[in-house]
């Protein structure tokens, strides 16, 4: 059998500023599957809905962008021998809610935010350091992001427009992919954050979120 290749360096390097590219810049990066809202029909939306329904998909769009950038900062530090396939498959479905969120952005006629960057740069150095502290708080921290991505597409179900099926399509296909994130994080040997670290990153969400909803 033969041997994986090691990356060197400079290779990692690359493959960072490859996935920072994909990341923050529009339509830089393609999705692994389907958007799950490509056979559903456009319904009619005012403009109010229409600017609603692009805040709550912007502040998905940014969320998946902190995933990436969370994902990229542990796998500078974090050792995880025995799930780095899992990793690179959580990774890779987050690109595809970052493609989704992106796609139907444009369709509303709106836009990502522009605070993606300040974000991506955050997430990367809180992955990066919770990699750095130890694989079981990576884990941890990993199921704990994707179970406050959880509450959030909960509240966006509620807020989306009725007739927005389109939205409600992707969301639905990530709460599911995020959902299974969380579970499998913990299980691979993740720890389950204490209620005072959680509500710190409740608190934090609330700042992204109410920031990017029109930035």
């Amino acid at each position: 059998m033969a041997s994986q290749r090691q990356f060197t360096t400079f290779d990692k390097a690359l493959m960072q500023f490859d996935t920072l590219v994909k990341t923050l810049v529009p339509q830089a990066a393609t999705a692994y599957r389907v958007n799950p809202a490509d056979q559903i029909q456009e319904q009619d939306l005012n403009e109010d809905q229409k600017r609603h329904a692009a805040g709550l998909m912007r502040i998905n769009h940014t969320g998946e962008v902190c995933a990436q950038a969370l994902y990229q900062g542990q796998a500078l530090t974090a050792r995880l021998p025995d799930t780095r396939e899992q990793m690179a498959q959580a990774a890779r479905e987050e690109i595809d809610h970052l493609v989704w969120c992106a796609q139907r952005l444009q369709e509303l006629g709106d836009r990502t935010s522009y605070l993606n960057p300040v974000f991506y740069g955050l997430s990367f150095g809180i992955g990066a350091l919770a990699g750095f502290v130890g694989d079981k708080y990576s884990l941890g921290f990993v199921a704990a992001t994707e179970q406050q991505v959880c509450l959030h597409l909960d509240e966006h179900f509620a807020a989306l427009p009725d007739q927005d099926h389109k939205s409600r399509a992707i969301l639905q296909q990530m709460y599911t992919d995020e959902a299974h994130h969380a579970d499998w994080a913990l299980n691979a040997g993740g720890v389950e954050f204490p209620a005072p670290v959680k509500g710190a990153m409740t608190l934090m969400s609330k700042v992204m979120t109410a920031s990017v909803y029109r930035i």
